[in-house]
């Protein structure tokens, strides 16, 4: 999975009805007025950009600064209700183009009332110094996650090792200030050289854990947050991806037995479980002879775990799958791999950051028998990416910084919170959501039902995005009774393809924004 003090102001917080422009003189810090200049792109014509220098080390002010790029699309209705700041996940996801797309996404009655703000968080993406600790970490073909023989264990402890000590080499000076608590203090920063009293936010993934940070440690400074897609704040990191393991492996069952569903198309077998077994003798076949010298049984994985996170990418994986199982064709895999499972320089600096948040963020392990001993003990039942998540996180296991104590996010200080979850959301799984409903005293829950999708908002679901207009256009959050406030049915698993088709629908063009792994 993939998430912490700070002396606080003093400034009522407004209710989340309140609908007000925050004047820049009512705010208690000076900053610099930032220099918008456009940066629209062909499908955000109105993005701005702008940077901000925030310190290094937030106990240092006046010491080493670093520098954070923001993204704007200015409101345009009179009635403004301030900044929504905007966060993709990851950790190590860039925000800038998200700004673009929720404004976008958005009805447009309700974007108008507000400048939405994206943001690369310190050491991703446009912000410097971008961490990037060993190009190349990713570049196949990598040894079997799978580590049943000693030299298979040897090898990957050897690349996680190698990693961990790239980042000590390289970034050693920043990497003790890269973490979820420094990430959020820059946000207040943000607020600041925005000239808001508070902020209005809206993150998914990773992104709900920052926002719940941040309105913990700066309650007054909250006047409205929808989280979608709930971090689980009481398992971060090593318990959380523990239990995210489990959940992708029933995802990937669902996916399989979608395509029994659809034999007629694949000719893989009307039976899930004999689907199942093909897949994974594709995968045992990649592992002995790497498709293309590319796909092995690594790379295998990556492929398909991001079919976890969206079933709009279900059809593209099921003919790969098809094409190599029926007929040892392998190019459509190669191409799946190059579209869904290959990671650039961009994708090398987020897992840097990735890396570099969590191990830092809260306690990890460094007894390697324990890793060893609880993987195994998860595989047995969730083989699909047990191992490949365990040496995703396992330079935590060796990394070169102590850790910091987690957050605990309890509050009942704020304004409501609007929360979304679907039920069998693998990334964030659905207990995650529940807990933090509990945790947040004033929060609403809304919950799709029979949804599995990650991030599921603005993504078509027209349910779920009447639920976040109205919190943003007034503050009005469902209240029921029980655990759950509001209910919205999932949207229909899709259909296999007729031609082939783009992937270019709404929730894809988000997938394609959001840092997978949270």
């Amino acid at each position: 999975m993939r998430k912490r003090a700070a002396v606080l102001c003093g400034a009522a917080a407004l209710v989340a009805g309140t609908i007000t422009a925050v004047p820049a003189q009512a705010n208690a810090t000076h900053a610099a007025p930032l220099a918008w200049k456009k940066c629209g792109t062909e499908n955000y014509p109105t993005l701005q950009c702008a940077s901000l220098k925030v310190p290094l080390d937030h106990d240092a002010p006046h010491g080493r600064q670093i520098t954070l790029a923001l993204s704007r699309v200015p409101h345009t209705a009179k009635k403004y209700q301030g900044p929504l700041l905007v966060n993709p996940g990851g950790p190590g996801a860039s925000g800038l183009t998200l700004a673009g797309f929720v404004a976008s996404a958005l009805p447009e009655s309700v974007a108008a009332q507000y400048d939405v703000i994206g943001f690369d968080p310190r050491g991703v993406g446009r912000s410097t110094p971008a961490l990037d600790c060993r190009p190349g970490h990713f570049a196949p073909v990598r040894p079997d996650s799978v580590p049943r023989t000693p030299r298979l264990e040897r090898a990957n402890l050897q690349r996680v090792q190698s990693f961990a000590r790239g980042c000590a080499r390289k970034h050693a000076d920043v990497l003790p200030y890269i973490n979820t608590i420094s990430a959020v203090r820059d946000m207040d920063r943000i607020r600041a050289a925005l000239g808001a009293r508070q902020i209005n936010y809206f993150g998914y993934s990773y992104g709900t854990y920052l926002g719940a940070v941040y309105a913990k440690l700066f309650p007054q400074r909250v006047r409205r947050a929808a989280l979608d897609s709930v971090v689980d704040p009481t398992g971060v990191w090593y318990e959380d991806n523990l239990a995210q393991d489990v959940a992708f492996d029933d995802r990937h069952r669902a996916f399989l037995a979608w395509v029994a569903k659809y034999d007629a198309t694949y000719r893989l077998g009307t039976d899930p479980a004999r689907v199942e077994a093909k897949w994974y003798a594709m995968r045992a076949a990649l592992a002995k002879k790497p498709a293309g010298g590319k796909v092995g049984a690594s790379e295998l994985e990556d492929t398909f775990v991001p079919g976890g996170y969206y079933n709009g990418y279900w059809p593209y994986l099921a003919e790969a799958f098809a094409a190599y199982a029926n007929k040892k064709d392998a190019e459509p895999l190669i191409e799946a791999y190059d579209n869904f499972g290959a990671v650039d320089a961009s994708g090398d600096n987020g897992y840097s950051v990735y890396t570099a948040v969590q191990c830092r963020d809260a306690a990890w392990s460094r007894d390697w028998d324990r890793w060893r001993r609880d993987n195994w003990a998860v595989y047995v039942k969730a083989p699909f990416m047990t191992w490949n998540n365990a040496w995703y996180n396992a330079p935590c296991a060796f990394w070169p910084t102590n850790s910091l104590r987690s957050v605990d996010i309890a509050n009942d200080k704020v304004p409501p919170i609007l929360l979304f979850q679907a039920t069998d959301d693998a990334a964030t799984p659905y207990p995650g959501a529940v807990t933090v409903h509990r945790q947040l005293a004033r929060s609403s829950l809304v919950v799709e039902r029979g949804g599995g999708n990650h991030a599921i908002t603005l993504g078509g679901n027209t349910c779920l995005d009447k639920h976040l207009a109205a919190y943003l256009a007034d503050g009005t959050v469902p209240r029921g009774e029980g655990t759950v406030d509001a209910v919205c049915e999932a949207q229909p698993d899709p259909k296999p393809l007729s031609t082939k088709a783009s992937t270019a629908s709404r929730g894809a063009e988000l997938h394609g924004l959001l840092g997978f792994r949270h």
